[in-house]
């Protein structure tokens, strides 16, 4: 057997020994066999559950009841909807009085899904989007940009078909004004 050498202790009588052997005053050093590992599994299992919170998140989304109805309609206005349109709306109550003919004009941009209208008689306006699309008639929401005078209905509903002369829209615009009342206009814009 190997002893190992010890050095008497500096107040220490020679030759009595010692129980510290060669102390320091730095820890002893650390094993590097499995530190390279840890930080492989770590980002592993991080990588899984993240692949697995976004898979039940996806799964959940797919699930929702109702989510298709609310997303907005990404299909583009038909080609014979598409461009500007002019003419005169007649605006009724809904006892069918006749309230006000007032000018229209409609600009519904190709391969999109919005447009812009003028309701130049009364100076009022805003922006189209389209929000059905049933085969004979579009549907668009109306929502207003510009009133300088507080006389046109924030949001109303637009409806368009194909009028029966040829470059013709049949145009119907519904809303409830400022006062609670239904009011629908109806025209041809050519």
């Amino acid at each position: 057997m190997n002893e190992v050498p010890t050095r008497p202790a500096p107040n220490r009588e020679p030759g009595s020994a010692s129980p510290v052997t060669q102390m320091s005053l730095w820890p002893p050093p650390r094993s590097t066999r499995h530190s390279n590992r840890r930080p492989k599994i770590l980002l592993g299992a991080a990588a899984g559950l993240v692949v697995l919170l976004a898979a039940a998140g996806v799964t959940t989304w797919a699930l929702l009841p109702g989510e298709e109805a609310a997303a907005p309609l990404r299909e583009a206005i038909p080609d014979p909807y598409t461009g500007s349109w002019s003419g005169e709306m007649s605006q009724r109550d809904a006892e069918g009085a006749l309230v006000i003919d007032w000018g229209a004009k409609l600009k519904l941009d190709a391969g999109t899904n919005r447009g812009s209208a003028d309701w130049f008689t009364l100076g009022c306006r805003g922006s189209v989007t389209l929000t059905e699309n049933t085969g004979d008639s579009l549907v668009f929401d109306y929502v207003e940009t510009y009133d300088p005078d507080n006389r046109c209905v924030d949001e109303s509903v637009l409806t368009l078909t194909l009028g029966s002369a040829p470059d013709t829209l049949e145009a119907q615009w519904v809303a409830v004004s400022h006062g609670g009342t239904q009011m629908t206009s109806e025209g041809t814009l050519k």
